[in-house]
């Protein structure tokens, strides 16, 4: 078994400076011939992101703060994988496995952490975040075969790794098709799964005679499929093309993800209005330090055609935010999810649920584990 090693973040200032060129070197399109967001991320909205990441944003903040949780690394099946380990004061606490997805990092739970690991009241929990494999300061797959299928077995190992003999699991997004096979696969010491984005399929019967909710989920796919799939379509076709972009350019980057916080969060128009600019490019510099514009696109090529497939039938919760890319209704999810145990729809919330709602998520993670524990 592989050795346990800590992981402290040290960006060398020169890496930094690197960064300030490449910003200073931006060749900028022209002005988009439309008034909104129909093109992609507006020029003026990017241009006023990548001032502010060239004068005012402070990575060593960040730095500092992950550095303050604690930071780890070990090999799993060759490759290294990077989590942070925050562990409760409370005796009582239990281990939970949170698995972020694209365009994410770990900095997406920085604010729920706390509430989770010394809550004012209600279940506690010692958290554990890996970066998936191919993001953030995890390695990069050199073969093939990396889906959520080998992810979920990996996940596991760790939680076995550490000691953990019973534990939960949860996640969004590619976090959420991760623990949702951690689920199907029933993994020794795994209690149960939350989830905040479950994904199940419709029947012919769904389709012939939708319910309300379902005419919601339908015209939300349909969207999906037509005006915000391009991103999917690209990363699960071309990961290596569409990474030399992403990784050669923070302008490139910065448009490429600024458009998922507009389009998938809980806002009035603007990103900025769920998450600050700080947050924003927090998450950013995760990717652009780990130059894992490529090797996270590829997590699509490996697994988005089976990113619904396996049944659960362990104990499994879900909450429903509102403004979630893909509204799934309560029965299509019992389908797939057959011990749900916990349901809930929330007023306020987006796509990243812990990020955009870091108390209203750790309640609904306590509300949840507390019936499988």
């Amino acid at each position: 078994m592989s050795e346990i090693r800590d992981f402290k973040l040290d960006v060398p200032q020169v890496e930094l400076e690197r960064l300030y060129r490449r910003i200073d070197d931006t060749r900028w399109p022209e002005k988009e011939p439309v008034d909104d967001w129909s093109q992609g991320t507006p020029l003026a909205v990017l241009q006023e992101l990548i001032e502010y990441w060239r004068t005012q944003y402070d990575w060593r903040r960040c730095e500092a703060q992950l550095n303050e949780l604690g930071q780890f690394m070990t090999e799993i099946g060759g490759l290294d994988v990077h989590f942070l380990h925050v562990r409760s004061s409370r005796e009582d606490a239990v281990p939970l496995l949170m698995t972020h997805g694209w365009p994410g990092s770990v900095v997406e739970f920085l604010d729920s952490i706390p509430l989770l690991t010394e809550p004012e009241e209600g279940q506690a929990f010692h958290i554990i975040a890996p970066s998936l494999p191919g993001y953030g300061f995890s390695g990069k797959p050199a073969e093939t075969g990396w889906g959520v299928e080998k992810i979920a077995q990996t996940w596991a190992k760790l939680m076995q790794q550490l000691g953990y003999e019973r534990w939960v699991a949860q996640g969004g997004d590619w976090g959420g098709a991760v623990t949702t096979m951690i689920g199907a696969q029933a993994p020794d010491g795994c209690a149960g799964i939350h989830v905040n984005m479950p994904i199940a399929r419709p029947t012919e019967e769904d389709l012939a005679n939708p319910s309300p909710a379902e005419l919601k989920a339908l015209g939300a796919l349909k969207y999906y499929q037509d005006w915000d799939s391009g991103y999917s379509k690209q990363q699960s076709t071309r990961p290596q093309t569409v990474g030399y972009g992403l990784v050669d350019s923070p302008a490139g980057l910065a448009g490429w993800i600024l458009e998922k916080m507009w389009a998938w969060t809980d806002n009035e128009g603007s990103p900025f209005d769920a998450l600050s600019k700080d947050q924003i490019l927090d998450n950013i510099m995760i990717y652009w330090l780990g130059a894992s514009g490529a090797s996270s696109a590829r997590l699509y090529w490996e697994s988005f055609g089976n990113f619904g497939d396996g049944n659960v039938a362990i104990p499994s919760g879900a909450s429903m935010f509102p403004k979630e890319v893909l509204p799934t209704p309560r029965k299509w999810v019992e389908r797939r999810y057959t011990n749900l145990v916990y349901w809930n729809e929330l007023q306020k919330g987006g796509h990243f649920a812990a990020w955009e709602q870091p108390e209203a998520f750790a309640k609904e993670l306590q509300a949840c584990f507390t019936k499988m524990l």
